[in-house]
């Protein structure tokens, strides 16, 4: 469950991450990084900076060539698969660019998935997605499937699906990648009503406008971390008004 105490939710410490491609290429090399509870933090960096390597790992899956990866109090490279998937399941939230939705299951189904893990009652988890999807604006939409959606709606349908469990932590990778930029702010919107529920949100992004979202921002190039900036909420956010 979400939680606002000050204990991290995330440890990255002395992480290096290699994979073998007709040689050894490392992704990231050495980063050190703490998630505190209920914070929101945006990762940024161009294309093979390392950012999705690090969002992987951190959300269970996959680990760490070396260095330890520590998620609500679990070391992720010492649990068994089944183990991630359950942390995965229960504690950690995802959003992706591409929305993953399962194409046969309609909004208030995809919804339910998450729950499934912490064994609810099948009446108890068909209300708490319809609730999360009244919460997003789709409560007119709750037996649509994903094709019936625009890529909006989809979105918010796994801002929903990331939320129905009350995770400590939510991982978006590129939400806004694949709508236009009044739906996009509309998206970074509730993933602050998120964050201010007390889910920790840990954004990925290229984009400078959206990082500044978050609260802090990190900044990666060729697997290190090259800065980290705290946002200055009282100067607008690129392209938005106040």
């Amino acid at each position: 469950m979400a939680t606002s105490s000050s204990q991290p939710v995330v440890s990255v410490e002395s992480v290096r991450k290699e994979y073998e491609l007709g040689g050894t290429v490392t992704a990231l090399d050495g980063v050190d990084l703490t998630f505190e509870a209920g914070s929101y933090t945006a990762v940024m960096g161009p294309s093979g900076s390392g950012k999705s390597t690090l969002l992987n790992l951190i959300g269970a899956l996959d680990t760490p060539t070396s260095g330890d990866v520590v998620v609500a109090g679990e070391n992720v490279a010492a649990l068994s698969e089944a183990a991630r998937a359950a942390l995965r399941g229960t504690r950690i939230g995802f959003i992706f660019q591409t929305f993953n939705l399962m194409p046969r299951l309609t909004a208030v189904e995809n919804v339910t998935l998450p729950l499934m893990f912490d064994e609810w009652d099948r009446s108890d988890r068909r209300d708490r997605a319809e609730q999360l999807l009244a919460d997003v604006g789709l409560g007119n939409r709750l037996d649509h499937l994903p094709q019936e959606l625009s890529g909006g709606q989809r979105q918010r349908v796994a801002i929903a699906r990331a939320l129905a469990a009350d995770p400590e932590l939510i991982l978006a990778d590129e939400p806004t990648g694949n709508v236009d930029t009044e739906t996009g702010n509309e998206i970074m919107s509730l993933l602050r009503d998120a964050n201010n529920r007390g889910n920790a949100v840990l954004l990925v992004t290229h984009e400078r406008r959206i990082a500044e979202h978050a609260d802090r921002v990190v900044n990666v190039t060729d697997g290190v971390i090259e800065r980290i900036e705290q946002v200055d909420h009282d100067t607008p956010v690129a392209g938005e008004q106040r």
